[in-house]
């Protein structure tokens, strides 16, 4: 079994370490027997959504986002092609911006890309925290860090998790990302999947089903991240 894993443009939406999130998945699958190639690509590289089982895009400044928009407009009616058809996503901060609608910033409207319905606008003051959500479907909560100064707002979609910590989406429904056919879109990071094994192989099952018609993922042990995971719960949730 192989994986083929496509970083876009890790020169512009690096911000919170997203090479990390790269890096547990290949770890977790070579862990296991699995192929895991890595591809990044930057802006002038042609894209073959094809031959792709699990895109990355990260979080970058709002002039970042920016130019990595106009970009991703003359591609998105592939990337889109590649979303309907179950393909697996992980946007992370301004990447998960960048999936809606639009993103309204002081300096101006960023186009989204409308891959999924939601949008963005500008709120002060920034929501930064630790943040500890619960996805009753997962065995245990997610936990990471958030720093964004929008709002986004999702309306029916499902979320990633409901908010225990933390301030989520726009630090007012209690929702934390989403989770649309294989896209999960989150302000999460850290770098997010090391601190949260349970979603890397979530990922990673969701990529092999739609590629093999199968999953099975052998058990890891995750002691040390399982602790970890457990410590922040601690550390935070035991203070309400």
């Amino acid at each position: 079994m192989e994986i083929r894993i496509g970083h876009l443009y890790p020169d512009l939406l690096n911000l919170y370490g997203d090479r990390g999130n790269i890096q547990c998945m290949v770890k977790r699958c070579q862990w296991r027997g699995i192929e895991a190639s890595v591809t990044e690509y930057q802006l002038e590289d042609p894209i073959d959504f094809s031959g792709l089982d699990i895109i990355l895009l990260g979080g970058g400044s709002d002039r970042e986002q920016a130019i990595v928009c106009e970009k991703l407009k003359t591609i998105r009616e592939d990337f889109k092609a590649y979303v309907e058809d179950m393909g697996v996503v992980l946007a992370v901060c301004g990447g998960y911006q960048l999936l809606g609608h639009y993103y309204d910033t002081d300096q101006g409207r960023i186009e989204g890309l409308s891959l999924a319905d939601l949008y963005t606008e500008q709120g002060s003051p920034r929501l930064i925290s630790n943040i500890i959500i619960e996805n009753e479907d997962f065995e245990m909560p997610f936990v990471g860090f958030e720093n964004h100064g929008g709002r986004t707002y999702t309306g029916d979609l499902k979320p990633l998790g409901k908010v225990l910590f933390g301030c989520g989406n726009n630090g007012k429904d209690k929702k934390e990302g989403i989770l649309y056919r294989n896209i999960v879109g989150t302000y999460l990071h850290g770098p997010l999947l090391p601190k949260n094994p349970h979603l890397c192989d979530y990922l990673l099952k969701n990529a092999l089903m739609r590629k093999y018609g199968q999953a099975e993922l052998s058990p890891l042990e995750d002691r040390e991240e399982k602790e970890a995971n457990l410590y922040i719960r601690k550390r935070f949730l035991e203070r309400q």
